[in-house]
């Protein structure tokens, strides 16, 4: 029988290189966007469903999901839809922390809520939430977006445990950088003048040079169908070789010897 998974965010990056990824191997994809209509890619292919979804759209949210269980039997939810937000938080004003939350989190969280009782049902299904290298340490310019990343880590591990009773499985996938135009598309900034050289600093990161060296979007996608279809029973998947590093040292060194040597970095 065709496996089913769906997507949010697929219109480009990491969700639309999964989206292809999983239909190679003959899925039936249900791939959401704000917007589907400009997309012209996907529709071309069979077993391809397009739907618009908003993630910071509550009744959108239960209306799509209830219509879609109601349709199909799903078999795998990736939430992947989210944006970066960078910048000092004194640059932030409270209505760009509460989009970022409201996207970054709460789209996780009611996608996820919504989806839990078919699996339940059906005794079988995996959750997919992507977060980032900044859901497992902080970093300068990313302390709303690291909110997002660390609570969305969080709450994965969270509901791992509650459902795990029944059968389902809920796992996190944390990229580093990424070759995507992530940075451009999808990506917020904000300025503040007491931040400047503390931002251009940071901002080096995401030079043309540094961007070539992340791992390739179609890699990352790999990692994912890795997670969704390897039925280990395992929590977290580190994507990209500055992600392992800097994860490996954490866990090795310690978090507190990264914060030094992190803080030390930015320190002018």
């Amino acid at each position: 029988m065709q496996k089913t998974i769906f997507i949010t965010g697929a219109s480009s990056g990491l969700g639309k290189a999964t989206a292809l990824l999983f239909h190679s191997k003959g899925w039936r994809i249900i791939a959401t966007m704000r917007n589907p209509e400009k997309e012209n890619e996907l529709t071309k292919l069979d077993s391809v469903i397009l739907l618009p979804l908003d993630v910071t759209n509550l009744d959108q949210i239960n209306r799509t999901i209830k219509n879609v269980t109601e349709t199909y039997t799903v078999d795998a939810v990736m939430n992947n839809a989210g944006y970066g937000l960078i910048g000092a938080l004194e640059a932030l004003s409270d209505e760009q922390i509460e989009r970022q939350v409201q996207t970054n989190l709460l789209g996780v969280i009611r996608v996820s809520k919504a989806f839990t009782a078919h699996f339940r049902q059906n005794k079988s299904g995996v959750f997919l939430n992507v977060t980032s290298t900044f859901g497992l340490l902080g970093f300068p310019t990313c302390a709303a977006y690291s909110a997002t990343k660390f609570a969305v880590d969080g709450f994965s591990e969270s509901l791992a445990y509650e459902l795990a009773q029944f059968g389902i499985q809920v796992k996190i996938l944390a990229p580093g950088g990424i070759q995507t135009d992530f940075a451009i598309r999808s990506m917020e900034v904000g300025q503040h003048k007491a931040y400047n050289a503390l931002t251009a600093e940071v901002s080096k990161g995401y030079s043309a040079e540094k961007l070539a060296n992340y791992t390739k979007v179609e890699d990352v996608a790999q990692i994912a169908y890795q997670a969704v279809t390897d039925g280990k029973s395992r929590l977290r998947y580190i994507a990209g070789n500055d992600a392992i590093a800097l994860y490996a040292e954490r866990t090795q060194g310690g978090a507190e010897a990264q914060f030094e040597n992190i803080k030390a970095m930015f320190t002018f």
